[in-house]
């Protein structure tokens, strides 16, 4: 006889997918690492095939035998749309590996595990930019995130592009001088901004290499330069329109609300954006409370499974306490 799972917990993002299979008390029973998830790319049904892998992983790797699970909680990358929440749960519904499934985006993830019950808002910057809040009562507050069109500035994608924009004008004389002209270059070991968009046009950088620049935004940021300064200062704008908006539409703007920072460009700390979004978030939204998230998504996605169930609270403090 083997153990009748509670959750079948995963994180997916566009890089790599973490899932956790937890019992019932809360006790992580196994864990499995897998490949990203691009259902743009490849397909829903491919997507769904890669998550199968480490899921499969996690059946195998299990402390006990399990015989059934009771709810699948997915929090995946390209889950920007409830339409799309609604196939993807359709896909993972059809593979039969819980009696029941919730699909969010992932970004719902990072704020479960940032948060000790589910209220608040998180705002992620990794790539790209997302937003998400929720409370207790079921309700939620998010955006599309799906790029400009959706009204979205910043991700270090965006961070990068934006910085050569202004890099490549300082250089050919169109705009203000900055230190981004030299700086962004540099980082590849090239000599001048036109070299560097020679080197991207004809792919003797890959064009992905591009986020590998939002550093270097801040560090010329740090050292001084307005330029940069002022794209960091439109950053932490666009964080704090985005949570005070959020925190709104929750009716959180007058309370002690948790704000969750996470993504590697916030998680990364540089000073001075913390400090013009404490700033910022104070006049907008001044009893919110900032935190940066540590803990892994995945955590997120069972602490979310366990709100589905409704497990009590210490089933999860054990499980909160075993990511400490």
């Amino acid at each position: 006889m083997g153990v009748n799972a509670s959750v079948l917990a995963i994180d997916a993002g566009n890089s790599k997918t973490d899932v956790a299979l937890i019992g019932a008390d809360g006790t992580v029973l196994s864990t499995a690492r897998g490949g990203g998830f691009q259902p743009p790319a490849v397909g829903i049904e491919t997507a769904v095939d890669a998550l199968g892998a480490a899921v499969g992983r996690a059946l195998e790797l299990s402390r006990e035998p399990v015989d059934s699970v009771a709810h699948v909680s997915a929090c995946l990358a390209n889950a920007d749309l409830p339409v799309e929440e609604e196939q993807l749960a359709a896909a993972l519904r059809a593979r039969g590996w819980g009696a029941t499934v919730e699909v969010r985006n992932d970004t719902f993830a990072i704020l479960r595990a940032g948060v000790d019950e589910p209220r608040g808002v998180a705002v992620v910057c990794g790539a790209g930019i997302n937003c998400v809040g929720m409370v207790p009562d079921g309700r939620t507050a998010r955006f599309p995130a799906i790029g400009r069109i959706s009204g979205d500035w910043g991700g270090g994608s965006g961070l990068a592009e934006e910085a050569m924009w202004f890099a490549s004008r300082s250089e050919d004389g169109r705009g203000e001088p900055t230190e981004l002209a030299r700086t962004l270059p540099a980082h590849f070991g090239l000599g001048s901004m036109y070299a560097l968009i020679e080197a991207l046009h004809l792919g003797r950088v890959e064009f992905e290499r591009r986020h590998e620049l939002a550093p270097v935004l801040f560090a010329t940021a740090a050292a001084g330069d307005p330029v940069a300064g002022a794209l960091v200062d439109r950053l932490a704008e666009e964080v704090v329109a985005m949570a005070s908006v959020a925190l709104g539409r929750l009716d959180l703007l007058d309370e002690e609300a948790p704000v969750v920072l996470g993504g590697g460009v916030l998680a990364a700390r540089h000073p001075q954006l913390d400090a013009k979004i404490a700033e910022l978030l104070a006049v907008r939204a001044p009893k919110a409370v900032l935190r940066v998230v540590t803990q892994p998504p995945v955590l997120g996605a069972a602490l979310l499974g366990l709100d589905h169930t409704g497990a009590a609270a210490p089933v999860h403090e054990r499980l909160r306490a075993q990511y400490c």
